[in-house]
């Protein structure tokens, strides 16, 4: 019979499992970083940026790396580390001896949903501020517009010459911009001399301008001190021609938002009039992909039973097979969710859901 308490068993499926998994963590990371570098060293001569400041992009990277990398690396640990057991008939000794197959992977999948509850936390505390910094980094590096991280909700950006823009929202599909200020300024003294606002602004194409709606501009220069207001209406400004791929950013704001600040971001735009169903699939995600180190543990675990005598690189295999289905069904049910035919939260947790029933059907049909 074998003991419900911790073993020496337990400690040796552990700790190969740990070592695995920070081997592979470590490796993901380290290739992912030195792609970046190199990516990224030819803008770097090319703006003249110092290298620190490249090397202290890669650093703040490197939260961000930990996190997407993490669950996969779970996923191949658990394969590796069974299946080496089962080449070296570790595993039929094992059940020769009464030990389970349930029993072994227990102190796998127990760390793994230590490792989700670290992952949300690791998230919620180091992801997001690090985002700030690589993001702000990063743009600096590609010589892209200046703008403020400090609050990815309310962003302000300068735009050609002596403009500033503030917004809310930035919605590159519709080609929109969301409570939107334009801050123009006299070149030599940088004094204010208009001031625009509206509650949305969207992109003509043919015009090559904003088409600003339901707000007002003001002259502030001696002498053209006039108000227009266009409640209710549309106006446009021919000098206002920066292009919605001025504001496109490579990391959505949500990924630079604790689940807190998205949850009340989301609010005010909800109360401004705005969509936000995929801001709400988002929000929904930030509960749901720490999740997601667990459920790679589990649907990973009976296939490095079943498959594990054939050996390691078989788990690989297997494991590369099992994260595109992952990614093409996380895909899926997000673009459902924000196109609104799935509620925020089926869209956000139905991958879960999937995998995780798959998983417990395939450890139910384990002879163990």
């Amino acid at each position: 019979r074998t003991s419900a308490l911790p073993s020496v068993i337990d400690s040796m499926v552990l700790s190969s499992f740990l070592f695995y998994f920070a081997v592979l963590l470590a490796s993901f990371v380290l290739l992912t970083e030195i792609f970046n570098f190199f990516e990224l060293l030819g803008d770097v001569f090319k703006q003249q940026i110092p290298m620190p400041e490249l090397l202290r992009y890669l650093v703040f990277l490197a939260p961000k790396l930990i996190f997407d990398a993490a669950p996969v690396s779970i996923l191949v640990a658990v394969l590796v580390t069974f299946g080496v057991m089962a080449k070296n008939n570790e595993i039929t000794a094992f059940k020769a001896c009464g030990v389970s197959l349930y029993r072994l992977a227990a102190p796998v999948l127990i760390a793994s949903a230590l490792i989700s509850a670290a992952l949300f936390a690791f998230d919620h505390y180091v992801v997001t501020q690090a985002n700030l910094v690589q993001d702000a980094l990063r743009n600096r590096i590609k010589n892209k517009p200046v703008q403020t991280y400090l609050s990815p909700g309310r962003q302000w950006i300068f735009g050609r010459g002596s403009r500033i823009f503030y917004y809310k929202l930035f919605d590159p599909e519709h080609e929109m911009l969301g409570e939107v200020s334009v801050f123009e300024f006299e070149d030599a003294a940088f004094r204010l001399k208009r001031h625009i606002r509206a509650s949305q602004a969207r992109w003509e194409p043919r015009l090559k301008t904003w088409v600003f709606q339901d707000g007002w501009a003001r002259g502030l220069q001696p002498g053209n001190d006039r108000f227009l207001s266009f409640t209710g209406e549309t106006a446009t400004f021919s000098s206002i021609d920066e292009p919605p791929s001025w504001f496109a950013k490579e990391v959505k704001t949500y990924k630079q938002m604790t689940f807190e600040q998205l949850r009340g971001y989301i609010a005010e735009l909800r109360q401004s009039g705005f969509s936000v169903v995929p801001l709400e699939v988002q929000y929904n995600r930030k509960f749901s992909l720490p999740l997601f180190a667990f459920v790679m543990a589990l649907i990973s675990v009976p296939f490095a039973f079943l498959t594990g005598s054939r050996g390691a690189m078989t788990g690989v295999g297997v494991s590369l097979f099992i994260a595109i289905a992952y990614f093409s069904l996380n895909f899926l049910f997000e673009q459902l969710g924000n196109v609104g035919l799935l509620p925020p939260a089926m869209a956000a947790w139905s991958p879960h859901v999937v995998f995780t029933l798959s998983g417990a059907y395939l450890l139910t049909r384990l002879r163990t």
